[in-house]
C-alpha cells in the first residue's frame, strides 16, 4: 500500500487549517501558498475534506475554510480514507468476491491481519498528535 500525493496533500491541508484557521477561515489562496500546491488542486481536495464531514466552508468576505471538529477527534484514518478511498493492501481484502481463491486462501487471513493493524494504527493518531509532533520537529516531509 502507499499512499498518494492526494492523501499527503489532503493531511497537509488539515493541517493547514488546524494551525492557521482557528476562529477565522482559511482562504484556499492562503493555503494553496503556505503549502506550495496550486489552489486548483486545494480546491478540489477541499471538496473530498468537506464531503468527509472534516471541514466546513464560510461564505462571503473573509470565508474560507475551517475545521468541522477539534483536530484531536479527527483521525488520520479519516483523512487518508477520505482521500485514498478505503485502505486495502490488497483488493481481496475490501472485495472478497473478486478472487476465486478467497475463501480458502491462506495468504488472504495474513492481509487481513495486516490491513487491520494499519487502519487501527492510523485510526490511533490523530490530526492534533500529528500537530504536537510537527511541532517537535523543525524539519517534517509529509
Amino acid at each position: 500500500m502507499k499512499i498518494s500525493t492526494k492523501g499527503r496533500y489532503g493531511l497537509r491541508i488539515m493541517m493547514d487549517i488546524a494551525q492557521n484557521g482557528g476562529e477565522m477561515p482559511r482562504p484556499i489562496a492562503d493555503i494553496a501558498k503556505a503549502q506550495n500546491i496550486s489552489e486548483k488542486y486545494v480546491s478540489r481536495l477541499i471538496i473530498e475534506l468537506r464531503q468527509a464531514g472534516m471541514i466546513l466552508s464560510v461564505r462571503g468576505a473573509g470565508g474560507g475554510y475551517r475545521l468541522r471538529r477539534l483536530p484531536k477527534h479527527i483521525t488520520l484514518l479519516e483523512i487518508i480514507e477520505a482521500m485514498e478511498g478505503e485502505i486495502s493492501v490488497v483488493e481481496c481484502v475490501a472485495c472478497p468476491k473478486g478472487c476465486k481463491k478467497s475463501g480458502n486462501c491462506a495468504a488472504r487471513e495474513v492481509w487481513l491481519k495486516l490491513n487491520t493493524q494499519i487502519k487501527k494504527t492510523l485510526e490511533s493518531i490523530t490530526l492534533q498528535d500529528v500537530l504536537n509532533s510537527e511541532n517537535d520537529i523543525n524539519d517534517y516531509c509529509i
